[in-house]
């Protein structure tokens, strides 16, 4: 526990007012340790507002910047050539392409070293995907799960989170229901361990239209559905301590720009940034 002094400044009265009682109510503590975020997109390649990395990564470093505590935030556009940008940062955004083009892929060991002394890593719509192999193994103790193509799918659909859990990636958010590219059936680590489940809905069976393919259907997220198995696009992850400690966080949301409204959507992402950063996150979350 910290231990400290406040001190309160009462202005005189007038002589001859009597006794009079003071009280000071919602007393607002911050922790004024900053914390360095670093963001790292590219241009998407979608065309329209769809996959806007950049755009994304400047309105979430806004959030943060304007939240009223003290964040340092490194907008990157590509992996930095610096290795000292990353070397005291307290989390990285990933909101880029992803699969065998995912920025980090030719610096998967660089990267996984900066994790194992606890960096916060948060990955955002197509940088949860990574090939399968090495790479996803990676993801995996990074965020605790990934996009793993013949196993997850991507549908455009509407989701409905009805209910949230208590978690600081939760404060100031309330149930929503959001339409975007919500990938699902994710492969997470053995057990779900570390891992708390942040938004969760039942996908309509229609998400399964599509014929077999990578990324569109496959046998074994038909058999989820079809169990009535409740799919998450977004979770939290505490890393063992075998694994370098740390916290990740990993959303399949994100796929137009104009979603960035939706407040909830803005709110929980910003959260969990700050989160995985290993800040306080205020019980009306950040806006």
């Amino acid at each position: 526990m910290k231990r400290g002094f406040i001190g309160f400044q009462v202005h005189a009265v007038p002589r001859g007012s009597g006794p009079y009682e003071v009280r000071w109510r919602n007393i607002l503590i911050r922790d004024l340790t900053r914390r360095k975020v670093v963001f790292i997109g590219a241009a998407g390649g979608h065309g329209g507002e769809a996959h806007q990395h950049i755009a994304g990564n400047h309105l979430l470093a806004e959030v943060l910047r304007n939240s009223g505590y003290r964040f340092e935030t490194v907008e990157c556009e590509g992996y930095p050539k610096d290795p000292a940008v990353l070397a005291d940062a307290d989390a990285v955004v990933f909101y880029c392409n992803g699969g065998g083009g995912h920025l980090v892929m030719p610096h998967l060991d660089e990267f996984d070293a900066l994790v194992r002394r606890g960096l916060g890593v948060v990955c955002l719509h197509y940088a949860v995907e990574v090939p399968k192999g090495r790479p996803g193994e990676l993801m995996r103790r990074w965020i605790g799960g990934y996009f793993e193509t013949d196993w997850s799918v991507n549908p455009v659909w509407t989701a409905e989170f009805k209910s949230l859990p208590t978690h600081s990636i939760t404060r100031g958010v309330v149930p929503f229901t959001l339409r975007d590219e919500w990938y699902y059936h994710m492969r997470f680590v053995d057990g779900m361990r570390g891992v708390t489940p942040i938004l969760s809905a039942h996908p309509p069976r229609e998400t399964l239209n599509r014929r077999d393919g990578p990324h569109e259907n496959n046998p074994h997220v038909r058999e989820a559905i079809a169990r009535g198995e409740i799919q998450h696009v977004a979770w939290a992850f505490e890393r063992p301590d075998e694994w370098g400690g740390g916290r990740g966080f990993g959303f399949t949301g994100g796929h137009w720009h104009r979603n960035w409204q939706n407040p909830n959507m803005r709110t929980i992402v910003a959260n969990a940034i700050a989160w995985a950063a290993g800040a306080p996150v205020p019980a009306w979350g950040l806006h």
